[in-house]
């Protein structure tokens, strides 16, 4: 198939947004939106994940690019969102349109020679005018007290020394009045997290997961890659100063060391594989609306942009990274599977873009609602190390969930 690549005038953001998340495929930063629409024309499918090596960029290269030149993710993109469960089966999309537009207003859009009806859909997409709904049934697996419960359980087997951290989570699921207009969700995630990634993805199951994450996992550029690992939080009170508490989680013991064993899980990883690999001395804050994160920087490079493995094979190497699973990750998962004791699908789990040059960004898919129709599930978790306190790690949960559920829900979620 003959793709052409068109630079086009800047196009308004709202609607980009509306079409990309309500129908279509959508991840926005604060430098990029990239906006899938229309069908699928090809479907890429992992039949056992991450698990088995797989080329997705030979089925993207079979395709003949044409027309103007672009920066990287603006040529033949597939969109998709992994499940946490590494070797369960996975599929990217490579949508009928695809539109990507800088912060600065540079647009191009890609579509198969001889599509043109891209600018009908994008004036035909409706602004999204739903309010947030009041709750019609709501389950929580586990109930908060059977979360502390198994909190307290992981951390007398961390002490043991068997595990030196285990991220456990827990969910929400629940129905409101109408059905979830997934462009309201995203529209207001962005006004209230406009340093997150706000993505609007459909899943495998036929449902949509939308969100605001905050954590990349990679980006990788030619023979360049940056990943941004995220541990050790604190829920920011409202209408407080934050500061006292930015500098209270810059110096927990316990949260640095949550924090530094994804940093050092990750930079020993690319070091098998990158000529330079390089991390931040210390982590920084990263302050949201609600919460603020430990964060720390890590670039690496090869020499050859041959020699650097496709995004696909990164997260490969690095899915899940501690941050979401633990450490030792087999023992950890494991530990995951039998306290949690359902399936997490793809709460975790990668969401992002790869192009035909191997080209992508992924991140961690989490603080999001898998939507469908009037229904809702949404999971939060936390790092447990043996310095945890189960009643504070259930807060934690607490707060994450309020943090994102709040773009769907007027009531509030324990």
């Amino acid at each position: 198939m003959r793709i052409l690549r068109q630079r086009i005038a800047t196009q308004p953001l709202n609607a980009l947004r509306t079409v990309g998340a309500r129908d279509g495929w959508l991840i926005e930063t604060a430098d990029v939106i990239r906006v899938g629409f229309g069908d699928a024309v090809e479907h890429v499918i992992l039949e056992q994940g991450l698990e088995a090596t797989f080329d997705a960029t030979s089925s993207l290269r079979r395709h003949e690019l044409v027309g103007d030149d672009g920066p990287p993710g603006s040529g033949v993109v597939a969109f998709g969102a992994l499940p946490f469960d590494r070797s369960a089966p996975s599929q990217l999309d490579v949508p009928r349109y695809c539109i990507t537009q800088t912060s600065n207003g540079d647009a191009w859009i890609t579509s198969p020679e001889g599509s043109d009806s891209w600018s009908g859909l994008l004036a035909g997409t409706t602004a999204p005018v739903q309010e947030t709904q009041s709750l019609r049934s709501l389950s929580l697996q586990p109930t908060p007290d059977e979360y502390a419960h198994n909190v307290a359980l992981a951390v007398e087997i961390l002490r043991s020394k068997e595990i030196d951290k285990v991220v456990l989570a827990r969910s929400v699921r629940g129905t409101v009045p109408e059905a979830i207009d997934a462009a309201a969700v995203a529209q207001r995630l962005q006004h209230r997290e406009p340093l997150c990634t706000i993505f609007s993805i459909p899943t495998s199951d036929q449902r949509r997961f939308v969100g605001a994450t905050p954590e990349l996992i990679a980006r990788r550029t030619g023979a360049t890659l940056q990943c941004h690992p995220l541990a050790g939080t604190i829920a920011l009170p409202p209408n407080v100063e934050p500061e006292d508490y930015l500098t209270w989680l810059l110096g927990s013991t316990k949260n640095l060391h949550e924090h530094n064993v994804p940093v050092n899980e990750i930079v020993t990883a690319l070091e098998g594989v990158y000529d330079d690999v390089r991390a931040d001395a210390g982590p920084s804050i990263v302050a949201l609306r609600t919460l603020a994160h430990l964060g720390t920087w890590i670039e690496a490079s090869c020499r050859r942009v041959e020699d650097a493995p496709d995004a696909l094979e990164v997260l490969r190497l690095l899915h899940p990274t501690s941050a979401v699973g633990g450490v030792p990750r087999q023992s950890a998962y494991e530990l995951i599977r039998r306290l949690e004791q359902i399936d997490r699908g793809y709460y975790a789990g990668p969401l992002g873009w790869i192009d035909a040059n191997g080209d992508g960004e992924w991140w961690i898919g989490f603080r999001g609602v898998l939507v469908k129709g009037a229904q809702f599930e949404a999971w939060a978790g936390a790092g447990i190390v043996s310095e945890s306190d189960p009643i504070a790690e259930r807060e934690e949960t607490k707060a994450k969930l309020a943090s994102f559920l709040s773009s769907v829900l007027v009531d509030a979620v324990q």
